[in-house]
């Protein structure tokens, strides 16, 4: 019996590629804090950690973070993106099999499994690997469920075989393979072959606490920037092409344009907020591309930095209306203008745009703070918003009439009518469906039941090392 494992505390090392601000890094973050504050002693090793351009925990030293920058740039041209990311971590990996470096019972490693097969077998220590979504379905853009992915033309398919192979055969090599969803653990099950486990479904929790705080200081010049009585609808994702964040302005726009707008809704507002790294062409080309969409609907915008902000994004000339925008664009928003914006009674719905999102924070972020959440009929969402509108197999069916939120095909005429909704919803009607979702937020994706759960695999992975001794 491996009573050993099951009762010491465990040294825990985390291996992240880029620990900047994003949904992968929100649940590294607090599945560390989540196993720290069960006793655990956990270290962070990433290839980038930016501390002008990440989450509060892993700047203030609440958690041991340890970046070891490569001598590599991360592409070359714009392209090999994934190749640069092999040799960042390989050279991570190279670092932590050095004599000086510190030993841990276990690994936990998530997004690039490179390193699995070394750190097992020249350091003797299990792994447990986190899938977030396989990379290979990723590299020709956004998934879709049942079609066949195209990553460009035969040459960059012909780079990209070597890159699937190893992933393949560097993830079965894990001791134990957990997935952030039934989606991603279905995909993974379908597309990976080879490995025969059907990943542990481990839901992404996140730290209560943290947004069900006070918005804090009113005098904070950060929320100060972004608090207001108008009618809000915010969007909280990363810049990025393929989370198709103008879903939320072209239905946004139809919204206002409806005669159910202008019988009093023209003064709404939509708040798009997210990590913006100015390193990312994507993040770079996508800001133009909503701010193209918002010009294109006659939306007056604006382009802010938290005050503060040590090293502000610099953004081209637009022709910003700094005083009252229909869109605020809101770059690389801070931890008290989030909980302010989701905390405000003039927030009406977190609009979350992407299709078949791996599981997707944002929903839940929503849910904790009791705003409606509108998302997309397919992927992670399914799984944590209950639309009784919507059958989904993940839940049950006594939950099928607690509504937390809606659940639409991404089209914005469908999004606008759902919008239609949730406006006009009454004071009493808001505040039940706000306590159903917090609810529901709280009994199921909170850090302590993620941590618990992630406490299981990784004595698991030790117990099965201290049987084979």
């Amino acid at each position: 019996m491996p009573t050993k494992a099951e009762d010491r505390k465990l040294r825990v090392a985390f291996i992240h590629p880029d620990l900047g601000i994003g949904g992968a890094e929100r649940l590294v973050v607090d599945a560390a804090l989540g196993l720290q504050k069960l006793g655990h002693s956990v270290d962070i090793y990433t290839s980038h950690h930016d501390p002008k351009h990440c989450f509060d925990e892993t700047r203030d030293g609440t958690l041991r973070v340890h970046a070891i920058h490569p001598p590599f740039p991360r592409q070359f041209r714009g392209k090999f993106h994934i190749l640069f990311s092999h040799l960042h971590q390989l050279h991570l990996t190279a670092h932590l099999l050095s004599p000086s470096a510190p030993k841990y019972d276990v690994y936990f490693v998530d997004q690039l499994s490179t390193c699995i097969p070394l750190l097992r077998t020249f350091a003797g220590t299990r792994v447990v690997f986190y899938c977030h979504f396989p990379d290979k379905l990723l590299a020709g853009g956004a998934y879709v469920e049942g079609k066949i992915q195209r990553s460009g033309g035969l040459l960059k398919r012909l780079y990209r075989l070597p890159m699937d192979f190893l992933e393949e055969i560097t993830t079965a090599q894990a001791d134990i393979i957990l997935a952030n969803s039934n989606f991603t653990a279905r995909v993974f099950k379908t597309h990976f072959s080879s490995i025969h486990v059907v990943p542990k479904v481990v839901h992404p929790g996140i730290n209560l606490k943290a947004y069900e705080a006070a918005v804090g200081d009113p005098k904070d010049p950060d929320v100060l920037q972004v608090i207001s009585d108008r009618p809000t609808l915010l969007s909280l994702n990363r810049y990025e092409k393929k989370k198709n964040i103008a879903l939320a302005i072209e239905s946004f726009a139809k919204l206002r344009q409806s005669a159910f707008a202008n019988s009093g809704q023209t003064t709404m507002r939509l708040v798009i907020a997210g990590g913006y790294d100015p390193r990312v062409e994507d993040n770079m080309m996508t800001l133009v591309y909503l701010i193209d969409r918002a010009k294109a609907n006659t939306l007056t915008f604006d382009i802010i930095n938290p005050v503060s902000s040590t090293s502000p994004v610099r953004i081209p000339p637009f022709d910003t209306t700094p005083e009252s925008p229909d869109v605020l664009f809101l770059l690389n928003f801070t931890t008290p203008q989030r909980s302010a914006l989701l905390s405000s009674s003039s927030t009406l719905a977190l609009l979350y745009t992407p299709s078949n999102e791996h599981f997707g924070i944002g929903p839940v972020e929503a849910m904790v703070c009791g705003v409606p959440v509108l998302a997309c009929d397919n992927g992670g969402p399914t799984e944590s918003v209950v639309d009784p509108d919507f059958e989904s197999p993940w839940t049950r069916t006594e939950e099928k009439q607690d509504r937390t939120g809606w659940l639409r095909k991404p089209d914005p005429e469908i999004w606008a009518a759902a919008l239609r909704e949730i406006v006009a919803l009454s004071p009493e009607e808001r505040r039940e469906l706000g306590e159903r979702a917090s609810r529901r937020a709280k009994e199921k994706f909170g850090m302590e039941a993620m941590a618990r759960d992630l406490d299981v695999s990784l004595r698991d992975a030790v117990a099965w090392l201290l049987l084979s001794w």
